[in-house]
Order: structure tokens, then C-alpha cells, then sequence
């Protein structure tokens, strides 16, 4: 499973709010909605979300097995 406590700890770090993310990034509510429950999102997001927060892939998500 992919899950993304990383992407609201590296938000945090940078100052960077929902609103401001979704200003920078061009992606809607929903979008940000599905990033908090951990569900799937496009690689064209997490690509929207790494330029936007100059971070690396692994700043934002993280694999977890199922267990």
C-alpha cells in the first residue's frame, strides 16, 4: 500500500497549506481528498506534487506492505 503521511510532513516543513498546494500544482480537492485517505492517484499527480514542493518521490510517499 501507498501512503502518503510523508506529503503533509514535508507540507508542513515548507509552510505550504491544501489551498496552496492545489494553486501550485493544478490539482482539485478531490485530488487532495484522495491523498489523505490513501487511495490511488495518477504518477502525473505525484510528478505535480514533487515540482511543486521540490521534493524527491520519497519525501511524499511511502510503500507499506499490506500485512
Amino acid at each position: 500500500m501507498i501512503i502518503f503521511e510523508r506529503l503533509w510532513i514535508t507540507m508542513e516543513n515548507r509552510g505550504i497549506s491544501t489551498y496552496q498546494l492545489r494553486e501550485r500544482c493544478g490539482i482539485d480537492s478531490q485530488t487532495i481528498r484522495r491523498l489523505r485517505a490513501n487511495d490511488n492517484v495518477e504518477t502525473k499527480t505525484l510528478d505535480k506534487l514533487c515540482r511543486a514542493l521540490s521534493c524527491r518521490l520519497e519525501d511524499i510517499a511511502e510503500y507499506r506492505p499490506d500485512r
